[in-house]
């Protein structure tokens, strides 16, 4: 089974280097999940994978959340509120993928869930970014 990568691209950028940089590693991450679930990877080493996937998320949207604080962002609730949903489904998704391995229902779900991610970055996480280059 073929997976297609995601690509951090110029359209995605916030102009925020600390964001932009924690975005481009979080990328590289699913995509190494990805690989890792087309492979057939064991259990061991996708549990790694997601593991560090499930922990850079949280630290990236508490990094994300410190900026906002620290800068007064009017936004801040609406963008915790969606940081807290996604941490939870990802959660969810992943340990399906942990537990039952990568089916293609998972995988469906889980390129859904980069997707938003994505839309998130691309409005809210650009507005974010402009923000602060403006504070």
């Amino acid at each position: 089974m073929s997976v297609s990568r995601y690509e951090f691209t110029k359209k995605l950028e916030t102009g925020n280097a600390i964001i932009d940089k924690e975005h481009r590693e979080l990328f590289q991450a699913v995509n190494k999940l990805l690989e890792a679930c087309s492979e057939g990877k064991g259990r061991a080493s996708m549990d790694e994978t997601i593991n560090f996937l499930n922990n850079y998320v949280n630290q990236h949207f508490s990094h994300e959340e410190q900026l906002q604080k620290q800068s007064g962002y009017p936004g801040i609730a609406a963008h915790k509120t969606f940081h807290e949903k996604y941490k939870k489904t990802l959660k969810e998704i992943t340990s399906r993928i942990s537990v039952s391995g990568s089916t293609i229902s998972e995988l469906g779900k889980l390129n859904g869930h980069i997707s938003v991610l994505i839309s998130h970055i691309s409005t809210e996480d650009k507005r974010l970014g402009t923000f602060l280059n403006q504070a």
